[in-house]
């Protein structure tokens, strides 16, 4: 079993595999001018088990693609998204996000939430915005600093874990280079990192050690996630997820 299949062994009972709230996803919606009376096509890229794709179907009309590389994320979706009253459809769809069987100018909205690292956020925004509609919505989260200037410790470690980290200012350069404009951004709060992220998966180590722990990659997993826990508590200030909106044109 290798390192890709064994996270998602350890994250697919998780109601979320990165940080993010309810509150989070709604305030993107505000701040991207959605109108809720309309009827949008929306793609939701690297949806993992869908907790925000559930809270797009609950607020919105039209009709939702999430999108997964793990079925076995999409089975939890299906069977969560089942539990509840929903506006918009939702279609589950098994596809890398670098490589997508949509027609270009199919989508209203794109979505993507603390997903796009794993093919990198330049690259990511550039390929999905073929599929955007003009004047269509992106609305992407993204490791960024939130300073100048870090700790050598703290930048070393994430550099090391993702190359494209950058600060809040170049992430929106990137954008605008790309032919973005862009709407809003924010920082995601304290909430959507230790509540909803970190205290489940540090809960949810104990089982998937009990099944997994004769593989000597499921223990690095799991020290480079306490790792990563005792890093963002130690060092907050200066990093954190960049909510990204931004308009094709």
């Amino acid at each position: 079993m290798n390192e890709m299949e064994l996270m998602m062994q350890l994250h697919r009972n998780n109601q979320r595999q990165g940080p993010g709230s309810e509150d989070t996803t709604r305030l993107v919606l505000t701040l991207a001018g959605i109108n809720p009376e309309m009827s949008y096509k929306i793609a939701d890229i690297g949806c993992g088990t869908g907790a925000q794709t559930i809270t797009l179907a609950k607020t919105l009309k039209g009709d939702i693609v999430a999108v997964d590389l793990f079925e076995d994320f999409l089975e939890r979706l299906k069977k969560n998204i089942a539990k509840e009253q929903t506006l918009a459809s939702v279609r589950p769809l098994v596809a890398s996000m670098d490589d997508l069987p949509f027609q270009n100018g199919t989508f209203d909205i794109i979505w993507s939430e603390g997903a796009v690292y794993n093919i990198g956020f330049r690259q990511g925004i550039n390929y999905w915005k073929d599929f955007l509609k003009t004047g269509g919505i992106l609305a992407v989260s993204e490791l960024s600093w939130t300073t100048k200037e870090r700790p050598a410790e703290l930048e070393e470690f994430w550099t090391g874990e993702y190359s494209e980290m950058n600060t809040i200012s170049e992430k929106i350069q990137i954008l605008e280079e790309a032919g973005y404009k862009v709407l809003g951004h924010f920082i995601l709060s304290d909430v959507c990192w230790i509540a909803n992220y970190y205290e489940p998966l540090m809960d949810a180590h104990s089982a998937f050690l009990k099944r997994f722990g004769h593989h000597a990659m499921a223990h690095h997993i799991v020290e480079t996630d306490r790792k990563e826990f005792d890093f963002y508590k130690k060092y907050k200030n200066y990093y954190s997820y960049g909510f990204y909106i931004a308009q094709k044109i």
